[in-house]
Order: structure tokens, then sequence, then C-alpha cells
């Protein structure tokens, strides 16, 4: 017995000691038992001295079981004592088997491994936080190729982690996952369009919706939004042969140009205008070549155009009465279907044609934030992007998603690293959303709910889980939608950041599992122990002093708070810092 209590404040119990102190090891963040008949009450050494010990009470164990929180006091005449290793195995050790790992060693109890509840863990959306070279890449590798190398009775063959990789450092880090077993396989997508060694990323245009264009083209303003919306309602009509779309084009057209008549601009304007649509948009039906007749004498559409010294259009009746008649049929556009492939090319002349409908040619008001469209939709045909929107083949969004589970030499991938270090964070953020939409659409749509999971790794998360303009333009932030809703789903976010505080904060607030490791920024030392209430401030105070690898464990995955030495993953991600006297000195 270490000596019995002297005070009770709370959850703090003080005992006097009965025993040497210098006798015994180093006492200090260790566990304690209280004796209370069927129940033992546990503790933990906070502070002491050769006379007395500061203990906080942390949890119980009933029946062979850790209940954590301090909802029993012991009686003063509890006995005190070191924990046994069997308590020690019941607070820290879950149940042995394929849902539980080894990750790393306690801090406090020497070569005594912690273990992780996979389940737990992984069924809920989780948090990495710490400085740059705390070990937040280590551990993410550790724990990933625990999953894999521990596997014994059965393996994780099911599995699908889609893992952004926003410094390319995690890349040999899985590439062994399979060395026991075939069946488990790693792939890398590049955004490097020079590599020779990996898949580069390649996302069919025709897959995107609404939003994702809109994030592609950096809008910012609600109105952008039907016009995109409208140019995607066109865009078969310029994909398709005119054979199969020849009404509907010439009903879309003949509306356009009757609106340009109509607009109330001068004749030569409004000639130069209809003379520009119909040298680029045109129909076997509608074009400046059309012979229109009246009166017994024929005329092309460009004829009837001419502005006479009168200044009047020489026949614009006549081409008004021709076009109403391709007007009398009630069409409706519709998005696509995804049933057939369009590109950026595509989309670009769509999109030209919505601007026409939509009043560019007519309404300065509308030039202004319509033609912005245009123009960095132009600058994204003509960049090295473009290519990311190339698709060899036409693939549906599920065979799509099938593919990228897919290695080159078709076995089923469980872990799929983006590589997005290649493009610029703009570009990086559009495709992350673009990717976590997709996605979160698939598995949303499943008729057997919660039939198959998908875990988000985000690299960097601050960069992309930010409460930023998608609120205001669509209603949603996909990250944030998936944090409420993606559990029923299965569909997970694994956040992994050095900047907590810049996280959205219903993001993060959704995450059941953090491990924390060295911090000193005052703004994330606060955000961090908002988050975590029920974490002591003499743990939070800890975080500025832990070396690389350490961290708190916290959540569900952990039956209460722990501090963990990470093992380091075998291989490493490339996340060491640079080393100076490599490459700065020489020798003379």
């Amino acid at each position: 017995m270490l000596g019995k209590i002297s005070s009770i404040l709370g959850d703090t119990i003080r005992i006097k000691l009965e025993v040497n102190i210098y006798e015994l090891d180093n006492l200090i963040g260790k566990n304690v038992i209280f004796e209370e008949q069927d129940l033992k009450i546990v503790g933990e050494i906070l502070e002491g001295d050769s006379t007395y010990l500061e203990i906080n009470l942390v949890g119980e164990i009933k029946n062979n079981k850790f209940i954590y929180g301090s909802n029993t006091k012991p009686s003063f005449k509890s006995p005190c004592r070191i924990i046994t290793l069997e308590e020690l195995n019941i607070i820290y050790q879950n149940d042995v088997g394929t849902n539980s790992v080894s990750i790393g060693t306690s801090t406090v109890y020497n070569n005594y491994q912690i273990s992780l509840d996979v389940n737990a863990f992984f069924s809920n959306h989780f948090a990495i936080l710490g400085n740059s070279g705390s070990g937040k890449s280590y551990s993410t590798s550790k724990i990933l190729q625990s999953i894999f190398y521990q596997a014994k009775n059965s393996i994780p063959f099911r599995t699908n982690l889609f893992l952004f990789d926003a410094y390319g450092e995690y890349q040999p880090a899985f590439f062994e996952i399979g060395k026991n077993n075939p069946n488990l396989n790693y792939k890398v997508i590049t955004t490097d369009l020079n590599s020779t060694e990996f898949t580069h990323l390649s996302l069919p245009f025709w897959l995107l919706g609404v939003d994702d264009i809109a994030l592609l083209l950096n809008a910012n303003d609600e109105n952008q939004l039907p016009i995109i919306e409208k140019a995607l309602k066109l865009v078969g009509y310029f994909t398709k042969s005119e054979e199969e779309v020849i009404d509907q084009k010439n009903d879309i057209l003949a509306r356009s140009i009757l609106d340009i008549i109509f607009s109330g601009k001068n004749p030569s304007e409004i000639r130069n205008k209809l003379t520009s649509v119909l040298t680029k948009f045109k129909t076997k039906d509608i074009n400046l070549e059309v012979s229109l007749t009246k009166g017994g004498w024929s005329r092309s559409i460009r004829q009837c155009l001419f502005v006479e010294s009168s200044g009047k259009f020489a026949d614009i009746e006549v081409v008004v009465q021709y076009l109403e008649e391709f007007t009398k049929n009630d069409f409706q556009l519709s998005l696509p279907d995804g049933s057939f492939m369009y590109g950026l090319k595509e989309f670009a002349l769509a999109l030209e044609f919505a601007l026409i409908s939509e009043g560019v040619l007519t309404s300065e008001k509308v030039f202004d934030y319509a033609n912005a469209l245009k123009i960095r939709l132009n600058t994204l045909i003509n960049s090295d992007y473009a290519k990311f929107f190339e698709y060899p083949l036409f693939v549906t969004r599920e065979g799509y998603i099938k593919d990228l589970l897919t290695t080159s030499n078709g076995r089923k991938a469980q872990i799929i690293n983006f590589n997005i270090n290649y493009v610029d964070d703009r570009f990086a953020k559009n495709l992350v959303k673009i990717y976590s939409k997709l996605l979160f659409d698939y598995v949303a749509k499943l008729k057997d709910r919660g039939s198959i999971a998908f875990h988000i790794l985000l690299e960097e998360a601050h960069r992309y889980v930010q409460e930023d303009i998608d609120v205001k333009l669509f209603g949603y932030n996909i990250f944030e939608r998936i944090a409420k809703e993606g559990r029923k789903y299965g569909i997970l976010l694994g956040l992994i950041t050095q900047r907590p505080s810049e996280l959205s904060e219903t993001a993060i607030s959704q995450c059941s599992n953090f491990l924390v490791f060295k911090m000193f920024h005052h703004n994330d030392l606060a955000f961090v122990n908002s988050l975590l209430p029920n974490i002591s401030g003499n743990l939070i105070t800890k975080l500025k002093t832990f070396h690389a690898g350490v961290c708190i464990a916290y959540g569900t995955a952990f039956k209460m708070p722990v501090i963990i030495n990470v093992d380091e993953p075998n291989p490493s991600p490339l996340s060491q810092n640079v080393d100076i006297s490599r490459v700065w000195y020489i020798q003379q």
C-alpha cells in the first residue's frame, strides 16, 4: 500500500505516503487503485513529494471492465496501491484479434504496448493534429501499416482509403502492404504529368456537376450558377450528332436569335451579333445561307439581315416568321444523365451559347459576371491542367470509382494515394472537393446503405476543410456535409493538420478520435482544449514539451486518454526535415 487518503477535493485525492518514495521507481503519471469492495477506482498520479501524492481520479474497473470517468469517490478507508499489469491491460489493451492493432508504447510504462481499436477508430471521423515535424505523417503511416501488416486470421480486403497527399510524402510508405498477402495492394495516382512510374490523375469531365464546374471556374457569384447549369443542359446538343438532336437544337438556336432580334439594339448591332452567332452556331435548317421566300422572291438569312441606308433591315420579318416555326415545340432542357461523354471543349462551346441565351450580348450587367466564366474556362483549356480531364473511354460514375480502386494489373487496391503536389493550392483544393463529392454522392445513393466504407484522409486538411464561400454559393460545404451525414452512409473523414484552429469548426467537431502531437501556437492549443473538454489542463500543457512521435490519444478508440510514443513506420514517409549539415557543408 502506498498510503492513506488525507483529503478528497473533487476528483483530486491526496494521500499521505507510508512507503519510502526513494526506494520506488518514478511514480508520476502512473496509475493507482483504490479498493472499494467489488469496485476498483482508478487514479493517475499527478505530482507529489516525499510526504504526499496528488492523484486525479480517471475511472473505475468493475467486473473486469474499465469505465472512464470519476463517477465514484473512494472512502477514506480505501487502501491505495500501484496498479497491477493485469489491471493495466484492462485499461489500455483492446481485445486481442483482427479488430485491434498495436501502434506504439506508453511513455509512462516502459515498453508497454498501446493498442488501437480499429472499428472504433475508423467507424468515426478522426483528426491527427500537431506542428510540422511532430509526427503526424509517421503516425498516419504507422496506423495504416499496422492494419495491413498485423492482419492474421482475416485481411482488410474491402478497405477503401483515399489519401490526398499534399506533398507526395506518403508515396513510399505503403508499397509493402501486399508483402505477406498479394490480395492487398496500393495505388498511386499522381498530378505529375511527366511521371512514367505512376498513374496520371484523370477525371472524366462528363462526371462533373454544376457545383464541381463552378469550383473549377472559381465562381464567386450566385448568378453564375444558372449559366453553368444552362451550359450543362446544352452540352449534349453540341456533343451528339445533329440528326439525334436536330429539333431541340433548332428550337434553342431559334429562341436565342429571336431574343437578340427583339433586344432593342440598333439594326447594325443586331446584325453583327446575329452574324457572329450564326457563323459559330448553326444547323442545316438555321444558318446564314438558308434561303427564305417571300412574295416570289428568295433571299438568304444573311441578305435579310442587310441594313439599308435608311437604317432598317432589308427583311427582318421573314426571318422572324421562319424562326418562330421552330419554337412551337415544348422542349425541356435537362442536365446530362452521365450516359454520354464530353470534354472541356464541348462544354466551352455550350457555355458560349449559354452566355448568348442568357443575354451576355445584350446586357452589360450580365456580361460582367458571365464573361468571367468564359475567360477562366479558356484559361483552363489552354493550361496543362486540362489534361487531368481527358479520359480515353466512356465510363459511368460507378465504373470510374471501380477503376480508381483497381491497380494496373487488375487487382483490388485498398489504399489510393492521390499525390497532388504538382498543382497549385487552389486547384488542389478544388480537386479534393470534387473527388470528395463524387464519393459522397456514390455512397449516399446506394440501396444497401453502409454496405461499403470510403475513408477520405486529408493531409494538410486546413487547406481544404475551411469555412469558405461554398455555403453561400451552393448552400453546403462538402466536408461539413460528410462530417454531419457521412457516418450513416459509410464515408468518413481523417483530418491531418498542423493548424486545427483554421479548420471548419463543424467538421472538426464531428470527429470522435484524436491524436494530438506537439503544438506551440496559442490559438491551436486553445482550440484543442475546447475540442477535448475531458482532457486535463495538465495534459494540454504537456503538448508544448512533447518529443517528435509522442501524442495524446483520445476518443472512442481508446478507453481513456493516453500519451503514446508512436512506433516508427517502416517504410517511412518522406517527411523528414532537410539535413542542413549534408546540404551545406563539403569536406575540404
